[in-house]
């Protein structure tokens, strides 16, 4: 259980307990993770009887189904006859009652002339599979993304237990955006973290900036792929340096798997 405290958000304490935010919302039944009051009482496991469905990376495209061949059709072969009067002839003829679509009726018959049936319409071709709309992939979420700081790699992701990397620098250098999104946390009420913030992206990820001097934005802002947002510092660190964590459904990512290679 926790019990919100002032400057408290639920991202912020899912982060915390490395859980994913939508998760401690549906157990308590919450109508969105925007809203949580001071002395509310948070359940951090799932109720009892509580089915939990894990989400999906990505959902398998399904396979186009190749369209049915149409049936071959054969011409008949040419037969070659030697030129006299009376294979030429036979060849008129045989064109003649081809061309002609009505056959005639025998002379002094009461039979009605038979009319050649129409000729048949060709097939419709079957429509095509449907094909479903691509899905947003991990890899295509994060192929833009920045590296959070100028600096260098100081500490690597499972290191010690470290839930993300560090980068040393000096203090008040720029600290960037990785992405676009949105601020959902900002402040120095997770022990461990100084001054933190917490920015929410597309595809259910978070990045996380610690140990900062200063933070330039605030929550609820929008912010760019880029953007300054804090300055570096040593904020409940024992040197200046930025934590930075990359979170998805709660779980730590090595950010090293999603930032571009340096050169």
């Amino acid at each position: 259980m926790h019990t919100v405290q002032r400057g408290d958000t639920l991202y912020a304490i899912a982060f915390a307990n490395s859980l994913d935010y939508r998760e401690v919302a549906n157990w308590n039944q919450l109508e969105s993770a925007d809203r949580i009051l001071v002395g509310q009482v948070l359940r951090l496991t799932s109720p009892p009887g509580m089915v939990e469905i894990k989400p999906l990376d990505a959902a398998p495209r399904p396979r186009a189904r190749p369209l049915a061949e149409p049936p071959l059709l054969r011409t008949p072969q040419a037969v070659l006859l030697d030129y006299s009067e009376a294979n030429w002839a036979q060849v008129s003829g045989a064109l003649k009652n081809a061309d002609t679509p009505v056959a005639q009726a025998r002379a002094g018959s009461d039979e009605p002339a038979a009319v050649a049936p129409p000729p048949a319409s060709p097939a419709a071709p079957p429509p095509a599979p449907a094909v479903a709309p691509p899905v947003v992939s991990a890899d295509a979420a994060t192929e833009s993304w920045l590296w959070p700081a100028d600096g260098m790699l100081a500490g690597r992701f499972g290191a010690t237990g470290g839930k993300g990397i560090d980068i040393a620098g000096t203090r008040n250098s720029p600290v960037k955006a990785v992405a676009p999104g949105k601020v959902v946390y900002s402040g120095s009420g997770l022990r461990g973290y100084g001054q933190l913030l917490i920015v929410k992206h597309a595809g259910e990820f978070l990045s996380a900036y610690a140990h900062n001097e200063t933070i330039l934005v605030k929550e609820g802002e929008t912010v760019a792929a880029g953007q300054n947002i804090a300055r570096m510092g040593d904020s409940d660190a024992d040197r200046v340096k930025l934590h930075f964590e990359i979170r998805r459904y709660g779980k730590p990512l090595d950010p090293l798997n999603y930032l571009p290679e340096r050169s």
